[in-house]
């Protein structure tokens, strides 16, 4: 062992240390206290909302992933720093500015602003540097104030409706789209906001991070996969809705409601899915070397 790493070993085993993770635990206390109500509510919001169901899986997931790197924290030491009052500011803040204007968003984000802020104050950078992919994975969890879910549902029900009468086209179903409306021969279909396509973009995007981060070690590969299943699940739900004008115009109204209409969104998902899985494996086909990772010569003691 190299006199660092003994050192790191030696300041995580002692007393000292000790007293920092009983004062960090019971910091933690205080702050899940403190934005208890905050908390409460965003689940309450997971749970009403089939848009944010996934928000469950995401505080075991980023425990999981600081879990993970527990072997290279104990070779840090910890080296408290002043640099964490900044973002303990911003998230007080920005709780401030949400409870003033009744912004649930703002309130949200300033948890993980002020849990940030607590790692980097009581446990160094360097740990900082260690743990900051967990800690940025929480976003995922916030749900989106409906005024931006509004500006952004909008288009992507044009998106779709435009594209789903396109495929119509190409099997011969006769439509006119007016606005996120698709008229047919013997019926209306109207592309509501729950049809644009924006709980399987999400959805698909936490997909598409655990995914890289599991099965791929390469950065530029990793951005690449998340990136791309923002055009995957706006391709896949504009073919759900085509599916859905096809079933309309064959069989009515009926074929396309209720138990088949939630099997046909989990089978769209599984497809992106699957395509987001044929994406990564072209990309390990085609360049192999680009995009795997560098490995350093390792030298003979």
């Amino acid at each position: 062992m190299t006199t660092d790493a003994a050192t790191a070993a030696t300041r995580w085993s002692g007393s000292a240390t000790t007293r920092r993770l009983v004062f960090a635990a019971v910091a933690l206390l205080i702050a899940l206290l403190v934005y208890s109500r905050v908390l409460y509510h965003m689940g309450l919001q997971w749970y009403a909302s089939e848009d944010y169901s996934h928000g469950f899986l995401i505080a075991p997931l980023a425990l999981y992933f600081a879990w993970e790197r527990q072997p290279q924290l104990k070779r840090l030491p910890i080296e408290p720093s002043w640099w964490g009052v900044l973002p303990l500011a911003l998230g007080s803040l920005t709780l401030a500015i949400g409870r003033l204007g009744v912004e649930l968003m703002n309130m949200r984000v300033s948890f993980i602003l002020t849990l940030m802020g607590l790692v980097l104050l009581l446990f160094g950078r360097r740990i900082f540097r260690v743990l900051l992919f967990p800690l940025c994975f929480l976003l995922l969890m916030v749900p989106l104030p409906q005024s931006l879910v509004n500006v952004v549902a909008f288009p992507l029900q044009l998106v779709a409706a435009d594209w789903a009468v396109n495929l119509l086209y190409y099997v011969r179903i006769p439509a006119l789209r007016e606005g996120n409306i698709i008229h047919l021969p013997n019926t209306t279909l109207f592309v509501a906001e729950a049809c644009s396509g924006l709980r399987s973009l999400m959805a698909l995007i936490t997909l598409g991070v655990v995914f890289a981060y599991f099965f791929r070690k390469s950065w530029s590969e990793r951005i690449i996969i998340v990136l791309s299943a923002i055009p995957i699940a706006i391709v896949v739900n504009a073919a759900r809705v085509a599916i859905t004008g096809v079933l309309t115009y064959r069989f009515g109204e009926q074929a396309a409601a209720g138990l088949v209409h939630e099997f046909q969104g989990l089978t769209t998902f599984g497809a992106a899915f699957l395509l987001l899985l044929t994406e990564a494996w072209l990309l390990e086909r085609l360049w192999p070397q680009a995009w795997r990772p560098k490995r350093r010569a390792r030298i003979a003691p």
